[in-house]
């Protein structure tokens, strides 16, 4: 960053990562950047190129970081330091926050955008499948083509068309809500971080995916999908929203197996990992008694 050479800049590390080094730097003039240095390997599962492109995209949706630089020589990305305190799970619990923290992600979904990329759920676990088959040895322990089969299954079930998808984050975790310190600065008062595997796809496994970082009581998950859809047809929602919660923890689950063998960041990826399959296997079993589906 020529632009840097004379403005003192000071670096700091960021913890929390569990896919790049990140990096806070201020400099002289008043600049705030964050510099997201790529995990080793991480091209194999992130195409770079569509996540600037998406970053760039979404600047519109004024819930996002703007794109200050992106280095692909460098394998790095700089984007604006929003200022502020990254919400917890236990945030989701209170209702006041409720309404903020679904804003921002009807105003992605509703943006009208197109994204470079398709994210549909039953293709990406497959993708990862493959890609895991590549780089890692057998996990007997986890009977993974028996599960993608019914993931399969229930893709099928579920019938949600690409021409529903809409731009989605895809990573919903709580710790990508940022309570916006600076609010006469900022637009809005909660933004979204960390676009890297955005797309295309369907709210329902955006909400479901969230609803499995979370980890909120059942009734809390409700109220917020009310929120979200405004009481329309919301038994039908709540359904749509069940059927795709096996879909992230074996996203996450075959993630976390390719890291473990390629990352050189200090995270326990394997347990992180069967949590996740262990997760997808009790909501599959609850998807076959609650909703009757044949999925095995």
């Amino acid at each position: 960053m020529p632009e840097w050479k004379d403005l003192d800049p000071q670096i700091e590390s960021l913890s929390g990562g569990i896919t790049n080094k990140l990096y806070r730097v201020r400099t002289s003039d008043g600049g705030d950047y964050v510099v997201r240095v790529f995990g080793t390997k991480t091209e194999l599962f992130i195409d770079r190129d569509i996540e600037a492109r998406n970053l760039r995209l979404m600047e519109s949706s004024g819930v996002t970081p703007k794109l200050v630089k992106y280095l692909p020589e460098k394998k790095a990305t700089i984007v604006e330091f929003v200022p502020g305190k990254s919400y917890q799970s236990a945030d989701f619990l209170r209702e006041e926050t409720l309404e903020s923290l679904v804003r921002p992600i009807r105003k992605i979904h509703d943006s009208g955008l197109t994204l470079p990329r398709r994210f549909d759920p039953s293709v990406e676990v497959r993708r990862l499948g493959i890609l895991l088959g590549k780089v890692a040895p057998e996990y007997p322990e986890f009977d993974i083509a028996t599960t993608l089969k019914q993931l399969d299954r229930i893709s099928e079930l579920a019938a949600v068309a690409p021409s529903e998808y809409r731009p989605c984050h895809n990573d919903l975790l709580a710790d990508n809500f940022i309570r916006v310190a600076e609010s006469e600065k900022y637009a809005e008062p909660v933004y979204i971080i960390d676009w890297e595997y955005a797309g295309m796809s369907t709210p329902y496994y955006e909400l479901a995916d969230m609803f499995q970082e979370i980890l909120v009581p059942r009734d809390v998950e409700e109220k917020i999908l009310r929120i979200y859809w405004g009481d329309r047809n919301i038994d039908e929602q709540i359904r749509l929203t069940d059927m795709f919660r096996p879909f992230p923890d074996i996203f996450w689950f075959l993630w976390s197996l390719i890291q473990m063998n390629i990352s050189q960041i200090t995270f326990d990826y394997y347990d992180y990992g069967k949590v996740k399959f262990e997760n997808a296997q009790k909501n599959i079993r609850w998807l076959s008694e609650c909703y009757g589906l044949s999925v095995y």
